[in-house]
């Protein structure tokens, strides 16, 4: 079901952003099949979905990429970046240049988002295609190591052949949300505890003088 973009953002819900040669796994995960030839068309979607027992709605912005959104300049870049609370980004595993292309996505979304004090990053890197491995120009260990280097969950997976795989995807990304929203809602711990009162009596001391 398609949605307004401040419907969206207006119900709170974990929402999801998707870079370069998505489309094909966003259908499939919404509709179970899967379209073999699309537009450059850009899309907002509200989907349910239940991760360990708990219904989440997911509200997906699927987006074309172009070299022109890493501008400085792109604010329509930047407010879907800043929209977005979880973000899948997607390459061939037959066209490096996809995959460099996710490599500049994921270094300007940590530029964009504050992820200060987070171990994992709301984002997972998949390579798709992977029903075409003859024609194989990315290995997966390169997949692997950018999303190692970038605390970041790696998938490859055929949205032509297997559903299970995509929805495994957004299953991912939904724990990784969930985890990073924790993370922030965290106490201090001990360490921060003890820096709070460290402060606090060097206040004193000071006030004392």
């Amino acid at each position: 079901r398609k949605v307004r973009l401040s419907q969206a953002r207006g119900r709170r819900q974990p929402v999801l952003i998707l870079f370069t040669l998505a489309l094909a796994l966003t259908v499939r995960f919404l509709t179970r099949r899967f379209i073999g030839e699309y537009g450059d068309i850009e899309s907002i979607y509200s989907h349910n979905i239940s991760v360990d027992g708990r219904e989440q709605t997911l509200n997906i912005w699927d987006s074309p990429y172009s070299q022109q959104d890493l501008s400085s300049e792109s604010i329509t870049y930047e407010k879907r970046v800043q929209w977005a609370d979880g973000f899948v980004l997607v390459y061939s595993i037959c066209d490096r240049a996809s995959f460099n292309n996710v490599g500049k996505l994921l270094q300007s979304i940590k530029a964009t988002k504050d992820y200060a004090g987070l171990e994992k990053l709301p984002v997972v890197i998949v390579g798709n295609k992977r029903d075409l491995h003859h024609r194989r120009t990315v290995l997966s260990e390169d997949g692997r190591l950018l999303a190692l280097s970038a605390d970041c969950q790696f998938y490859e997976v055929s949205a032509a052949e297997n559903y299970h795989s995509v929805l495994m995807v957004f299953h991912g990304l939904v724990n990784r949300i969930r985890e990073s929203r924790s993370a922030v809602k965290k106490p201090a711990g001990i360490k921060g505890i003890v820096k709070s009162m460290s402060a606090v009596f060097a206040r004193r001391r000071t006030d004392s003088l």
